[in-house]
């Protein structure tokens, strides 16, 4: 038996819309990351995209568990001499609610160029209207 690849044209990529709605952000990047890089699908080629494209809308609701609002912590740096600032989720999640998600799917994917292509294919938003309906996204809901 040999060993199927997939070539570029059997891959057919869907658009997936996603309700972040009080779903838990860990769970949530997990699954959005699996569907990203095609691990779903049956053609699934460790050195191709085949994944699909993701658009995730309500991300200022995503739900954090226990006490991750006000303990878990962001390190950012100026890159100057003393340029280093901590911030917390909350703070994050009160300014750009995106960012979260994103970093979140972003820390599951590969350290790539590979995994950075496939990154490309995820679109965030704060609130529950997105500019992609031309692209026809179909709802899935991520198992809880």
């Amino acid at each position: 038996m040999k060993t199927y690849s997939a070539r570029p044209t059997d891959i057919d990529r869907r658009w997936l819309l996603v309700d972040a709605d009080g779903v838990t952000l860990g769970r949530l990047a997990s699954q959005v990351a699996t569907v990203l890089k095609g691990k779903h699908k049956p053609i699934y080629t460790p050195h191709m995209d085949t994944g699909d494209h993701v658009v995730i809308i309500n991300a200022a609701k995503v739900a954090l568990s226990g006490t991750k609002p006000a303990d878990k912590k962001w390190f950012r740096h100026t890159m100057y001499p003393g340029g280093g600032h901590w911030i917390t989720i909350r703070e994050v999640m009160e300014k750009h609610p995106e960012r979260v998600i994103a970093q979140a799917v972003r820390g599951m994917m590969p350290k790539t160029k590979l995994g950075r292509a496939m990154l490309r294919k995820l679109k965030v938003y704060a609130g529950a209207e997105h500019p992609h309906a031309a692209q026809q996204p179909t709802a899935w809901q991520p198992k809880t």
